[in-house]
């Protein structure tokens, strides 16, 4: 530890690192949650109560992709922001939304198969489209209650810095801290142990009594694979890391240094890049719950396979001619 002189933090690392992450997660999360949407619209009249969480959680994701482009230029311009201030801030609100949004249905979706396997008869008529509605509602209403505070910490620091922040400047960075732990707690830890209740709660049963139902137990054991497959990549190193970041800049203002504080930088960095891979990952979701897709990608792979083994075969005969 050093009290007296700190060195600075190096931000090369995020416009070398961020940029192709953006563009992958663009390219493929919009082919993928455009699919997954455009399969629950073909099925509509069909929907079923889960599907409206599913529907809402490809919105969230499409929010977010949409504001990537402006993200790339930032970082492809050596972190200067030409977008003005508001923008900035609605980027950064954007994200938030997507983040936790996309974790809040994932708690609904969660909650609603714990209901079904273990009190089926008492939510029997209970669990209707027209509540899944309402629900969808509150958790957008909610999660946009714990972004909006977000919105009135300064981003751009009146354009003089070129920065879009995804946090704040250092001089209110403690208060933000504070604000950042609550907002982790209530946004994210909860619906996780929610989550991790739900899904331990299923699985204890699965797995204690003999279940007749093998799609059923295959259905929830695969969706249990695919949630802890985004929190432990997605959330959880990147509200670890968020936050320890906040803290070595509360650190660096007081003048105390540590030497691991470029580290926590680049490993927020890094998990910055893993948690807008829940975009991607998420349409694993539609996989899970509509019944129809798996069906649709054997089809495809079908129709694709042929597509490969013609040219093979109309080839064939030429080999000769080619190789002469």
């Amino acid at each position: 530890m050093n009290k007296t002189s700190c060195s600075g933090v190096s931000f090369d690392f995020t416009s070398r690192f961020l940029p192709p992450v953006y563009i992958l997660v663009f390219i493929v999360g919009l082919v993928a949650n455009g699919w997954g949407l455009k399969s629950l619209q073909q099925k509509w009249r069909k929907l079923k109560i889960i599907n409206v969480f599913v529907l809402n959680l490809g919105l969230a994701d499409i929010l977010y992709l949409l504001t990537l482009p402006f993200l790339m230029v930032y970082y492809c311009m050596g972190s200067k922001w030409i977008f003005g201030d508001t923008f900035c801030k609605i980027t950064r609100f954007c994200f938030n939304l997507n983040l936790y949004g996309s974790i809040g249905f994932l708690t609904c979706i969660s909650v609603y198969r714990y209901l079904a396997i273990v009190h089926p008869v008492r939510v029997m008529g209970k669990l209707t489209v027209t509540r899944s509605v309402a629900i969808s509602i509150m958790v957008w209403l909610l999660v946009s209650v714990q972004c909006l505070p977000d919105m009135f910490y300064s981003k751009t620091f009146g354009n003089e810095s070129g920065k879009c922040y995804e946090t704040t400047r250092k001089r209110v960075v403690e208060d933000y801290l504070n604000y950042s732990l609550g907002w982790t707690l209530t946004g994210f830890c909860i619906p996780f142990l929610i989550t991790l209740g739900c899904y331990g709660h299923v699985t204890a049963i699965i797995c204690r009594k003999k279940f007749t139902d093998k799609v059923l137990k295959q259905r929830s054991l695969t969706m249990l694979l695919i949630l802890i497959l985004l929190f432990s990549v997605c959330y959880i190193p990147y509200h670890v890391f968020k936050n320890l970041n906040l803290w070595s800049r509360v650190l660096l203002n007081r003048q105390i240094c540590y030497e691991w504080s470029n580290g926590v930088y680049v490993a927020h960095q890094i998990s910055r890049a893993l948690v807008c891979l829940n975009s991607v990952l998420n349409p694993l979701v539609y996989l899970h719950v509509h019944e129809d897709i798996p069906a649709q990608l054997r089809q495809l792979l079908q129709q694709a396979c042929p597509m490969f083994s013609r040219p093979t075969s109309t080839n064939s005969g030429n080999v000769s001619d080619t190789n002469g």
